[in-house]
């Protein structure tokens, strides 16, 4: 089969940094079910791997975690899909990964997509959708104003000051999805960051309810639209060079998330004073650990395509790079890097 890898760890200006190559063909087994890739979006993740991990010896790795695409094989303890399905998935940073005409994925981190998404559209969502979704509704506890959910509120609640949350990288891969979910299925004030007039216009089409500056200071931008605090950060990139600031916006009792490799070191004792607490995501724990709730994911790209279908969400597809191959995976690559992107990049086909 076609497939995109490398051996060693290069700059994408390199030739080798990306290559067109032929691997055999995958044979699922187990829980495990053999998708034919027809999309692919190419993620932060992929080129922080590209630049810092080498293949095994005698094998080249392959990346891509998101597709979408259709089961033509299924392992004998496969119970939630079967051959034709047609499926999305952000896969395991541990196997093998979408940048190849077939890929071998675990049940439990796939689900039907939405139907009513174009290949490229629906391919740009699953990775970020995830990491959006565990951020707001498992690490930061808020509860999705579902439909189908009932919500009681509490005498507690009442007293509770409204919810405000502060997205950082609001125009990006993640910060397109979170936008949308924050604004509709929570009660919260939802306030994105962005650096341009594109990117900017950008975050108030997904939602939000203000849009600030990230280079420049957050306290008096909140304070001009009437915020002096607020109760949620999101910080989904550059956490280091903002950390004192998100210290100083937040409320005492905050709660502030971030997704990001800080560059530089950041000062946690910082957060004591307010009792902030901490908390990290990384949508690969599920499925790097086999964790009791790895089905979690199922169930929750499940509700997302049914949110798409039903009109509440919107694709987060910024550019489509083509076909799937070495040299538009490079230029994928390089438009990552260079910090510019609004939404995703996907490339469709072989």
């Amino acid at each position: 089969m076609k497939a995109v890898g490398y051996l060693q760890p290069r700059a994408i200006q390199e030739p080798d940094a990306l290559v067109d190559i032929e691997l055999p063909m995958p044979t699922a087994t187990g829980r495990d079910v053999l998708v034919k890739v027809q999309a692919v979006s190419v993620n932060p993740v992929d080129t922080k791997v590209r630049s810092s991990a080498a293949a095994e010896a005698g094998q080249y790795k392959v990346l891509g975690w998101d597709a979408v695409g259709e089961v033509v094989a299924i392992g004998d303890q496969v119970t939630l899909f079967k051959v034709g399905d047609a499926v999305w998935y952000a896969g395991d940073i541990t196997r093998s990964g979408s940048n190849a005409e077939f890929q071998l994925v675990d049940e439990r981190i796939v689900a039907i997509r939405p139907t009513n998404l174009w290949n490229v559209e629906a391919a740009a969502m699953p990775l970020t959708a995830i990491t959006a979704w565990e951020l707001l509704f498992a690490r930061l506890g808020f509860t999705p104003l579902l439909p189908s959910a009932e919500t009681v509120a509490s005498d507690a609640d009442a007293a509770a000051p409204a919810p405000v949350i502060l997205i950082m990288g609001a125009a990006g891969g993640v910060g397109s999805i979170l936008t949308q979910l924050a604004a509709r299925l929570t009660r919260a004030t939802v306030i994105g960051t962005a650096s341009r007039p594109q990117s900017e216009h950008w975050v108030k089409e997904l939602g939000a309810d203000h849009v600030i500056n990230h280079h420049q200071p957050l306290l008096p931008q909140l304070q001009a639209v009437g915020i002096d605090s607020v109760t949620h950060v999101i910080s989904l990139t550059h956490t280091d060079q903002h950390f004192d600031q998100l210290v100083e916006v937040l409320a005492p009792q905050g709660k502030l998330a971030l997704i990001d490799d800080p560059q530089g070191p950041i000062d946690i004792m910082k957060l004591k004073r307010k009792s902030i607490s901490l908390h990290w995501e990384l949508m690969f724990t599920r499925s790097m650990f086999a964790t009791w709730d790895m089905h979690k994911q199922h169930e929750l790209l499940t509700e997302v395509a049914r949110l798409v279908d039903d009109g509440v969400l919107k694709t987060t597809l910024g550019e489509h790079y083509g076909t799937i191959n070495a040299a538009n995976l490079k230029r994928a690559h390089a438009y990552l890097e260079s910090h510019q992107a609004v939404g995703k990049i996907v490339l469709e086909g072989f």
